[in-house]
C-alpha cells in the first residue's frame, strides 16, 4: 500500500478553514478533480471525479469530526482508497492544512504531485473564498 501525505500553511484560523472545508456542499469547488458529491444516505456519498482524463462514479464514505478538525473519506474496491484532512491550528489567525492519501494503485509521483496540486489548489481557494466575504460585509480583512 503507498501511503502519501502533503502539509501547507494557510492564512486562516483553523476553525474557519475547517468550516469551509467539511461542508460537503463546497467539496466539489476545493478539490479540482471533484466534479460533484451527493448524499446518499448518513456518511455514504455519490462521487464523481476526473482522474487521469477518465470520468469516474464511485459510491464513497465521508465523515467529518469537528472535534479533531478532521476529514476522512473511502472507496471500496481493489485500490483499498481513503484519505484524511485534518486542520491544525497555528495560532493568529493561521493554520496548517495535512493531507493524507492510502491507495493500492501503482503511480507514486504522479499521486504525491497531484496530492501537492490538490493542496495548493483547495488553500488558494477556501482563502480567495474567506476574503471574498469578509470585503463583502466591510470586515477588515486585509
Amino acid at each position: 500500500m503507498g501511503s502519501y501525505e502533503h502539509r501547507a500553511s494557510v492564512d486562516l484560523a483553523a476553525d474557519r478553514l475547517f468550516d469551509l472545508l467539511s461542508d460537503r456542499e463546497n467539496l466539489p469547488r476545493y478539490f479540482p478533480v471533484m466534479s460533484e458529491l451527493d448524499p446518499a444516505g448518513g456518511d455514504r456519498v455519490h462521487v464523481e471525479a476526473e482522474l487521469g482524463g477518465r470520468h469516474v462514479e464511485a459510491e464513497a464514505w465521508l465523515r467529518v469530526d469537528r472535534e479533531r478538525r478532521m476529514l476522512s473519506w473511502g472507496t471500496p474496491g481493489e485500490d483499498d482508497y481513503h484519505g484524511e484532512l485534518a486542520v491544525n491550528d497555528q495560532g493568529a489567525g493561521r493554520s496548517e492544512i495535512v493531507v493524507t492519501l492510502h491507495t493500492e494503485r501503482a503511480g507514486g509521483p504522479d499521486i504525491q504531485r497531484s496530492l501537492e496540486e490538490t493542496v495548493a489548489v483547495l488553500t488558494h481557494r477556501a482563502t480567495a473564498e474567506a476574503d471574498t466575504a469578509a470585503a463583502e460585509k466591510g470586515d477588515d480583512w486585509f
